[in-house]
């Protein structure tokens, strides 16, 4: 280990012990931490469960140590982590000593946001929550209720507002994140690209990476295969405004202009098209329309691209050649947030059709077709049936949204159109910080009768809530199973290692109590979760007590290439991959994408992008202080030269304020070669305004906050929201 290794290592050490002394502070009593059973256990154990720290769900074993939590490692026989846990992951331990955690059950007691609270007991919340709901319902029915979820753990939630009888439920992962892309691999190739993505990142000869920061967007078994990639002499082609940690890994790195992506993508198959380098048999095989496709692409050459790019047309050419000198293992990843300005799922439309030119789809290094194990759902009653529709996408405006959209039903709670929403359930997901417009979120909620929110922390949502529930967390807890779509299919499941410290309560529990109260105890019919567990295994001819042991349940393996003998099927409406989209084209939208220059920001702005840090998710993380310790504020990365110019220099504080006056938070900037002169870069997730959050409060600044405008997507409604703009103010102007 070199000497630098070495300190870091000491000093997360050092933290770990000191959060854990923390947490042993609200011991009560000589119970230990994890342990209010009251008996002893000695000894180390070694529990499998899979990690919550983000939403890929990685196979874990928990070491006990005395009944008190000391590590986390991966599970070697889980497919995702593949014995190995991101940053992430092995600091989930920090989630459970966290001293600003939630305790137990509160009710407001002063107007909406003020954070003043009263501590009640989970029957009288649940009483109050009941009672709200009934009278929600007689006056408005069941559909004023809207829930927004994200991850495994809403899905009891989900069961129980569904049997309430609402159908407005929804998460910020399609129209704040995937959808663009999950709704142009669908218009492309009828089916979209899953979650874990099908890609097949570590058998690729050539990865394009447009705007996706590998490395810094931890998704952990993509990163391991990028790993491989690149050790396995891959080719690999990054687009970004920013040299990011994958561009330091890129034989080709290509620093576009922000905005101009689809620009790029339609002289690279211009290219590939007009020189007869895409996969003729493939194409003849399995496509439709593409002669109306090439006509189409004609004017789009690396000459006319230059000027909007930025990208010389030479390296457009040579780069096109490279993808398709290595197909059909050529991947252009479909990437994970791809809401950026407002025609991103024609964007994402053209990354798969240059996919599709390659063969990509269903061939070793581009997509395979995941399995999954066949492993039914519990038997409930039929849920009742709405009697009004969704109220998020009125007289279907956005004709290809196949799930609901949140910033639909924000709309439609501060308008009261199509029909009111007069109650939001809000579980483990921020949404303050997860939708653009702060301001139209809070005017939402003050529409609202009822707002409850589910959380481990004391969010910036929680601190707007009347009734807020303390969830355990993942490591507390049984969630259900895990049936993952893979490269290879296995069950999966999360336990509690230790017990919750104070009165947290895990979600199944929360959702059937809520479901007594409200009169749906039929949809219940198990008394607790290991019997609703142990039904859908054995149903499956599978072992409870084995997953218990092992953590995982792996199936035989399946084919996942169309050389294997997977079906080459494609369910969209020509049974082909559709070139050219008769769908599209029907419902008045551009049958194969069409380049429009973005509007440009104020003079002498920059345009605001955000991005990930690998050791935090999303706003989830700031608490845990084991992952502060590596990473307790964000910066703002400014071009170096623009600094120069500024006076600005690494270290020193600045504010940002955006086009609409708003103001952040103070933010320490890193002057860099490694970002264009025209924008900026932060990570997402800081400079939280919740008081409850002592440890984070303040600690960097809010991109969410300066996210005043978006452009919404016209095919999906997905929200655009890399159209915000910048300018850069001295921290000392601001005394």
């Amino acid at each position: 280990m070199n000497p630098v290794s070495r300190r870091k290592f000491l000093k997360i050490s050092a933290a770990t012990i000191s959060v854990a002394a923390a947490g042993s502070a609200i011991v009560k009593g000589a119970e230990a931490l994890g342990n209010k059973s009251g008996k002893e256990v000695k000894g180390v154990q070694k529990i499998p469960t899979y990690c919550d720290i983000c939403f890929w769900k990685c196979g874990a074993i928990a070491y006990v140590n005395d009944g008190k939590l000391w590590k986390l490692e991966g599970n070697l026989e889980d497919p995702l982590s593949r014995g190995r846990l991101c940053p992430r992951g092995t600091g989930g331990v920090g989630a459970h000593y966290d001293p600003d955690r939630l305790k137990s059950p509160l009710i407001r007691r002063s107007e909406r946001g003020r954070e003043e609270w009263v501590e009640v007991t989970w029957d009288e919340a649940f009483t109050h929550i009941a009672d709200k709901l009934q009278k929600i319902k007689a006056q408005y029915g069941p559909e004023a209720v809207a829930l927004f979820a994200h991850g495994i753990g809403g899905n009891f939630f989900k069961h129980t507002l569904k049997a309430f009888g609402t159908p407005n439920i929804t998460a910020p992962s399609f129209a704040q994140c995937r959808g663009p892309r999950d709704v142009g691999f669908r218009l492309t190739f009828g089916e979209d690209v899953s979650s874990p993505e099908r890609t097949d990142i570590k058998n690729s000869q050539c990865l394009v990476l447009i705007g996706s920061h590998l490395g810094e967007n931890m998704h952990n078994s993509q990163v391991q295969e990028f790993a491989e990639a690149v050790g396995n002499g891959a080719s690999i082609i990054v687009v970004d405004p920013r040299f990011s940690v994958a561009a330091s890994k890129a034989k080709f790195y290509l620093p576009i202009k922000p905005g101009t992506d689809l620009a790029l993508l339609l002289a690279w198959m211009n290219v590939i098209v007009k020189e007869g380098l895409y996969d003729k048999d493939y194409v003849q095989k399995y496509g439709f329309g593409f002669e109306q496709f090439a006509a189409e692409l004609t004017p789009y050459t690396p000459e006319w691209a230059y000027p909007e790019t930025g990208i010389e047309p030479e390296l457009i050419r040579t780069t096109a050649r490279e993808m398709a000198r290595y197909r059909p293992a050529t991947l252009v990843h479909p990437g994970r947030h791809v809401t950026w300005y407002g025609d991103d799922a024609q964007r994402s439309r053209a990354i798969a059709l240059l996919n599709a030119l390659l063969g990509s789809w269903g061939r070793k290094g581009g997509f395979f077709y995941p399995v999954s194990m066949d492993v039914a759902g519990y038997p409930y009653p039929a849920y009742p049936k709405p009697e009004k529709a969704k109220v998020d996408n009125p007289d279907n405006k956005y004709p290809f949204a196949h799930e609901t959209i949140t910033t639909g039903i924000r709309e439609a709670t501060i308008s009261g159109k199509p029909y009111p929403i007069k109650s939001w359930f809000v579980y483990a997901t921020n949404l303050i910080h997860a939708l653009p417009n702060e301001a139209e979120t809070i005017k939402a909620i003050q529409n609202l009768d009822l707002l409850v929110v589910v959380d481990v922390i004391p969010s910036e949502i929680a601190g707007w809530a009347d009734v807020v529930l303390p969830e355990s967390v993942y490591l507390e807890r049984y969630d259900d199973i895990n049936v993952e779509w893979f490269r290879e299919p296995f069950v999966a499941l999360r336990q509690p290692v230790v017990e919750s410290p104070h009165d947290q309560k895990p979600n199944w529990w929360m959702a059937k109590k809520l479901a007594e109260k409200l009169d749906l105890g039929a949809f219940y019919p198990w008394k607790d979760i290991e019997e609703y567990i142990i039904h859908r295994l054995t149903t499956a001819g599978l072992s409870f007590d084995e997953l218990k042991k092992k953590g995982i349940l792996r199936g035989s393996k399946q084919p996942i290439y169309f050389d294997e003998g997977v079906s080459a099927q494609f369910p969209t409406p020509s049974g082909k991959i559709e070139f050219y989209s008769l769908q599209l084209a029907k419902a008045g939208f551009d049958p194969v994408p069409k380049y429009r220059r973005p509007l440009p920001g104020p003079l002498g702005s920059f345009r605001l992008l955000y991005g990930r840090s690998p050791v935090h998710s999303f706003s989830r993380t700031q608490s845990n202080h084991i992952l502060m310790d590596m990473v307790a504020e964000n910066e703002i990365w400014i071009n170096a030269d623009v600094a120069r110019r500024m006076e600005l220099k690494t270290g020193d504080y600045v504010r940002l304020k955006n086009q609409d006056n708003i103001v952040s938070n103070k933010v320490k900037v890193k002057a860099t070669e490694r970002i264009r002169p025209d924008c900026v870069y932060m990570v997402h997730g800081f400079g939280h305004n919740s008081r409850g959050l002592k440890y984070a409060f303040q600690k960097g600044a809010s991109d969410a906050q300066l996210l005043t405008r978006y452009v919404t997507d016209p095919l999906m409604g997905g929200t655009g929201m890399n159209v915000n703009f910048v300018t850069i103010e001295s921290e000392a102007s601001h005394g």
